[in-house]
């Protein structure tokens, strides 16, 4: 039996590796041969079919459900209901939409919207929306979260801005909001949201600050409504009727453990609902379920079942879930401490269990956070220790205690207020803990040392006395691998993808240079957000150069963020900038790194911020790449006039392919054998423009879009092509693009 289940386990896992979807008929003939596998009594070939069958089903269909391209950038009236908790953001208001129509079109089942400046919306509303539609997308560089996955994940099917509405039909029954809005109201010594995050699932009013402190210390599950929640409400109830039949005050007609795996499913049910039920609420239940079930009546069968079953459980429900990075954590969480805490000789203080939970969980949960990209917290095994109990015993009691008894006015508000306290004294203590030990984020490894770090792991978790256990803090070694050199006389060139904006790390054998610093508008800072992991996971310990083109906000404003993550040896602008510190660009200046040539032009009599863009041209084995900013047709015309060798083998195409750019004369003397190009899809300029596009094919010039292949790789000085991360295919990533 046990055979079949983990069979049908990895069947259902199989989906992420898939690169593309088979085809129905491919998919009718791995159904044949499940059903005769299972018929004849091949229970784990059977099994495995079974589950892939189901999970590529499933993932057929979420993809079918995407919008049409045809429909991409189309403004639609459409008419749908509002679902979840809408978030406000600084710029308006950001929601999702159930079971969309429109007279126009077919439309996904479920939308993902923005409104700027939109009115406040309660779930349960009908709207009537004009929405222009764009299908699932997002940034994609090297190592870095898909949220293409992640989207369809969810099922949302197309994203979209709100360019106008009308309410049709008010809710009646919007309770969840009613609540968050009472809970807002109270006085919790400005921890408001934190409270809503506990008690409703709500995290989007904690403060960037606030999630920057959670993610540095290990502690993010405490305030996002997990298993560990579920469990705990489920577990007060179970301990509850257990501890009355143990001292002989439950009643004796009524078995106590029935009663009490019923009252604590019942509880567990409860709080997921008032926490909206969202598929990690509904993945906890699942699992409190089936470890329920198994103390009821299958407790013989040993630990692992339930996992097994759960595992099982939450995937036939939804088997995209295994494309989320929380799916992974919640089960190798789980399996970590069943693998420790089951089947040992001897035993341990609960204190002594407790301490061991929490550094057996750091261990256990390393490769999954290597694997999935997320931040390494040097510090969770202490916070958590004192977070944990404050939290689970303290907080949340009182959070749902005071929230039931809102009603009675006084002694709700006062109950809140009390947990309100301990959340701020708790945000503080983990504050000063991330102040002394940030989190850290480990270069990508190679497959080989991945495996290393997974086996040094599962050694160190082996019990104590177990030969060659040593030998596993030896191989997590593996995790400063040092990374792969660019060869003497080339340099490694990342255009990465950050939307209307650039970017562009350049990396010689013993240097590297980071030329604009991606956007930054608003509260969206993609210099924080993107660029410095991306530089992190590329194994970029310091910039020996930053280099800022311009003013403008979508090339300058990460900079700030990349000096204050990063150690920067210099730092030069084509412009001056309020909030740092930068030489300036002095038109002529040339050096050279590891065979490398690099020399700087400016256009000193430039009109505009674009026109006195700082341009760096880099030259390695005769190849020559050319970053040009921001530069229209007069600094073009100047560069012209100012350069003997116009020619060039690569061009960053000016202004990101405005119609003011990348002029007839420019492009025939340079003849660049490609473009890179750096914009945002469908942006509200319409880079590239159509006219510049024309030109560049009259040429033969081969172009590569970041909206399109996402970041961009270029070896110069191999005489290579250009490698986008969209080449690396997953059945999700958007092909009609």
């Amino acid at each position: 039996m046990r055979t079949g289940m983990f069979a049908l386990a990895l069947g259902l896992l199989c989906l992420g590796f898939f690169p593309a979807l088979p085809s129905v008929g491919w998919l009718v003939l791995l159904a044949i041969g499940a059903g005769v596998c299972l018929f004849t009594r091949l229970w784990p070939p059977g099994c495995f079919l079974l589950g892939l069958c189901w999970a590529l089903g499933s993932a057929q269909a979420a993809l079918d459900d995407r919008l049409a391209p045809g429909l991409e950038g189309r403004t639609l009236w459409l008419e749908g209901r509002v679902v979840g908790l809408p978030t406000r953001t600084a710029q308006g208001v950001r929601f999702e939409l159930q079971g969309a129509r429109s007279r126009r079109a077919e439309l996904p089942q479920r939308l993902q919207l923005s409104w700027f400046d939109g009115p406040p919306l309660r779930a349960g509303e009908q709207w009537r929306l004009a929405v222009t539609l764009q299908r699932p997308a997002g940034l994609l560089n090297p190592h870095g979260p898909d949220l293409e996955a992640q989207l369809l994940a969810r099922r949302i099917g197309a994203t979209g801005s709100v360019k106008a509405g009308q309410l049709l039909a008010p809710v009646a029954g919007g309770w969840r909001d009613r609540l968050r809005q009472r809970l807002l109201a109270v006085d919790a010594h400005g921890r408001q949201a934190a409270l809503v995050a506990l008690v409703l699932g709500d995290g989007t009013g904690l403060a960037r600050q606030d999630w920057q402190t959670l993610q540095a210390t290990g502690t993010v599950h405490l305030l996002v409504i997990s298993g560990q929640h579920i469990g705990l409400v489920a577990g007060l109830l179970y301990g509850l009727v257990a501890g009355l039949a143990r001292w002989g005050l439950w009643p004796a007609r009524l078995p106590w453990l029935p009663w009490a795996c019923g009252l604590a499913m019942t509880a567990a049910l409860a709080y997921g609902w008032l926490a909206g039920a969202g598929v990690p609420v509904q993945r906890a239940c699942l699992m409190l379920a089936v470890v329920l079930l198994w103390r009821l009546r299958f407790r013989h069968l040993g630990a692992t079942l339930p996992l097994l079953l759960a595992l099982i459980a939450v995937l036939l429900v939804e088997p995209l879930a295994a494309l989320l990075p929380g799916f992974w954590l919640s089960f190798a969480a789980v399996a970590t401490l069943v693998y420790c805490f089951s089947a040992r000789l001897g035993g341990w203080r609960p204190w002594q269990a407790w301490t061991r939970a929490q550094w057996v969980i750091a261990i256990g949960l390393l490769p999954v956070l290597l694997a999935t990209g997320l931040p390494v917290s040097l510090s969770a095994p202490l916070a958590n220790l004192v977070a944990v109990p404050w939290v689970s015993v303290a907080v949340l009691p009182l959070a749902l205690l005071g929230t039931v008894l809102l009603p009675l006015g006084g002694v709700g508000e006062a109950l809140l207020w009390l947990a309100g306290g301990l959340l701020d004294g708790l945000f503080r203590l983990l504050a000063l803990v991330a102040q002394q030990r940030p989190a850290w984020l480990p270069p990508a490894l190679p497959w080989w040392a991945w495996l290393l770090v997974c086996l040094g792991s599962w050694l160190l978790l082996l019990p104590r006395g177990v030969p060659l256990r040593g030998l596993g803090g030896v191989m997590l070694l593996a995790l400063w691998v040092p990374k792969a050199t660019v060869p003497f006389g080339q340099v490694e060139v990342w255009q990465l993808d950050v939307g209307q904006g650039l970017a562009v790390l350049l990396r010689t054998r013993h240097h590297d240079l980071l030329y604009d610093a991606g956007p930054a508008r608003g509260d969206t800072d993609l210099g924080e957000r993107v660029v410095l992991p991306t530089l992190r996971k590329l194994g970029v310990r310091r910039l020996d150069l930053l280099l800022v083109s311009h003013a403008h906000a979508d090339h300058a404003g990460g900079a700030v963020a990349i000096q204050r993550g990063l150690p920067v040896r210099r730092a030069i602008g084509g412009e001056a900038l309020e909030n740092l510190h930068l030489q300036p660009c002095a038109s002529g200046e040339q050096w050279q790194w590891d065979g490398v040539h690099f020399s700087l032009w400016r256009w000193a009599d430039g009109q505009s911020s674009n026109d006195r863009s700082c341009v760096l041209r880099v030259e390695a084995q005769g190849e020559r790449l050319l970053l040009a900013g921001d530069m229209e047709a007069a600094a073009e015309q100047a560069w012209l006039a100012a350069t003997d060798t116009p020619r060039i083998d690569w061009l960053q195409a000016p202004h990101h392919g405005s119609r003011s750019s990348s002029t007839e004369a420019f492009i025939r003397a340079t003849a660049p054998r490609g473009v890179l190009i750096s914009r945002g899809r469908n942006n509200s300029f319409g880079h590239p423009h159509a006219q510049v596009v024309e030109r560049y094919r009259r040429h033969g010039v081969m172009m590569h879009d970041t909206a399109v292949e996402g970041a961009l790789r270029l070896v110069l000085g191999r005489q290579g092509a250009v490698e986008s991360v969209r080449e690396q295919r997953r059945f999700w990533r958007d092909s009609a693009r």
